[in-house]
């Protein structure tokens, strides 16, 4: 459709504000203006204002009005009623082109729409006053008050922006709550505000279990520790981790502080531009953890188990634990949090992993088709979403089609993403599994400084831990690069160095044998030094 033109003598854009989060409210210039006494013409402006796209009338009328006498006429009255509203002399909002109908909302601000544009580039790039502004936009919940009833796409669409906004409002107060001193009351204050929308949030738990430690407010967190005691007994969940969290808080606080002269625990970095990440204490190893929820099947009745959704997230579930490279929460777990109506957001933050992996399945005659996304838990940010759809002849050949799809989608994403959040962090900060894919971001430039650098990244993760058998695949790939890079001149010299990391890989870690077969699939044998393989090697 064909924008509107701002040549001259149109007047510019005026300052209409849209408040959608809580109560909805209308601003023009600063001034409220009065609501629309019906309920769906503020949920369809609701709706357009949030709409990436412009809308069909059909998708309106099927979306507010249930069986209606003349839905199209009652779409025309609430167009007009928005347009009294929202319309401005020679800058009409309220846009129809045919069968399409949109906002146009240049010049104004949505508060929803901020937050979703925040979380999708990343609450973690936010300093605290940003943060903060964002935060205070939360009057309540989304639309609150705006339920409509016998209007059932309307509802789903209601719920499923509810729980993607108050997903993004935990991870604002997180942020916040990071970037805030221990001393300030507003610390205390925004943590609160994070356990009402997570009570189940452990992450929260230790976070206020710390700032009450550090504040000498030890009564208060003993009854904190019982009050989230019997809340996590009533719904069935292990709360000994809360407990072990408050005395650990309770003890770094009766430790007395190491004497400013002591010898700093964290060996500096050299000043050439090839120095590894420094070496801290050796942190626990890790990796990227995920849950895959239930997928949920339009076909059938709610609260009804089995079925084509729920094999497809077993058969996920299943092929993603055999990858070794993600800890996937087994199906148990993420079906009795979906027997609960626990929603993707929060059972991620339940679960306290890293990712969440849910979708949508719809079968027609012949054919089934599944929406699925990926969401990185602590920031609400859409990692990854795709529509992938297969021939229903078959269940198993159903299952084989989109599970390899989904499956090898998802592992990919979450690789990339944890190379891209290595990235970011300081080299003193990480830990074996952020070093070994920050030398992967360097390996794969192929060129001769990032190379070193990627073998010092990976022998950073090495110290830190020398079980993982990922990095002795990357530092003899790094090996490799540079015997090939060194011409036929010292061949012998870099063998024995790519066979060294080589059979550690094999002997240190037996329970990862692919590892080695990855290496010699790049040509990281003794014998390949002489040639340099036509593309990037593959990732296990």
């Amino acid at each position: 459709m064909p924008e509107l033109n701002a040549g001259a003598g149109q007047p510019p854009p005026t300052a209409l504000s849209l408040r959608l989060l809580g109560p909805m409210a209308i601003e023009h210039g600063g001034r409220p203006l009065p609501l629309p006494p019906s309920r769906k013409v503020r949920a369809l402006i609701a709706y357009l204002a949030l709409a990436p796209r412009a809308i069909a009338r059909q998708h309106l009328c099927e979306l507010l009005w249930d069986l209606p006498n003349d839905p199209r006429g009652e779409l025309r009255w609430c167009l007009s009623k928005m347009r009294a509203l929202l319309d401005e002399p020679g800058l009409p909002r309220v846009l129809a082109e045919g069968e399409q109908i949109r906002l146009d909302l240049r010049g104004c601000s949505v508060d929803a729409l901020d937050v979703l544009a925040a979380a999708q580039a990343g609450i973690a790039t936010l300093d605290g006053a940003q943060a903060r502004t964002l935060t205070q936009a939360f009057g309540g919940d989304f639309l609150e008050g705006l339920e409509i009833e016998r209007s059932a796409p309307f509802s789903a669409w209601l719920l499923g922006q509810r729980r993607r906004l108050r997903a993004a409002h935990a991870a604002l107060l997180e942020r916040l709550a990071h970037e805030l001193p221990p001393a300030a009351d507003e610390r205390i204050g925004c943590l609160d505000r994070w356990l009402q929308l997570a009570p189940f949030d452990r992450r929260a738990h230790e976070l206020l279990f710390d700032t009450l430690a550090r504040r000498g407010r030890l009564r208060e967190g003993d009854e904190h520790l019982a009050s989230a005691a019997r809340l996590f007994e009533a719904e069935g969940q292990d709360w000994g981790a809360l407990g072990l969290a408050w005395r650990a808080a309770k003890s770094r606080q009766a430790t007395p502080a190491a004497p400013t002269d002591a010898a700093p625990a964290i060996v500096p970095a050299a000043t050439s531009p090839a120095a590894p990440p420094a070496v801290g204490p050796e942190p626990a190893p890790r990796r990227a953890s995920l849950a895959v929820m239930p997928f949920a099947d339009a076909s059938r009745g709610p609260g009804v188990r089995g079925g084509l959704g729920d094999a497809l997230a077993y058969d996920v579930i299943t092929r993603l634990a055999k990858l070794r490279s993600v800890f996937v929460i087994a199906q148990g777990t993420v079906f009795a949090l979906d027997e609960r109506h626990v929603g993707p957001e929060e059972a991620g933050r339940t679960l306290n992993v890293d990712y969440v992996a849910s979708g949508t399945l719809q079968r027609s005659p012949g054919r089934a088709t599944v929406s699925v996304q990926l969401s990185e838990t602590r920031s609400a940010r859409i990692v990854w979403a795709d529509t992938i759809g297969a021939r229903n002849d078959d269940t198993f050949a159903v299952l084989d089609e989109i599970g390899n799809r989904i499956v090898a989608s998802i592992a990919g994403q979450i690789e990339l993403a944890e190379r891209n959040r290595a990235i970011l962090k300081p080299p003193g900060s990480l830990d074996a599994w952020e070093a070994h894919h920050r030398g992967l971001w360097h390996m794969y430039r192929f060129n001769r400084d990032d190379n070193l650098q990627a073998r010092h990244c990976f022998e950073a993760a090495l110290k830190l831990d020398p079980t993982f058998s990922r990095p002795y695949a990357g530092l003899s790939f790094t090996h490799f690069e540079n015997a090939s890079s060194a011409g036929p001149t010292a061949p012998r010299r870099s063998k024995r160095r790519i066979a060294a990391p080589r059979r550690a890989c094999w002997s240190t870690n037996t329970t990862r044998p692919r590892t080695g077969r990855w290496a010699a699939r790049c040509g990281c044998a003794a014998g390949s030094t002489n040639r340099w393989p036509n593309s990037a090697p593959r990732s296990t």
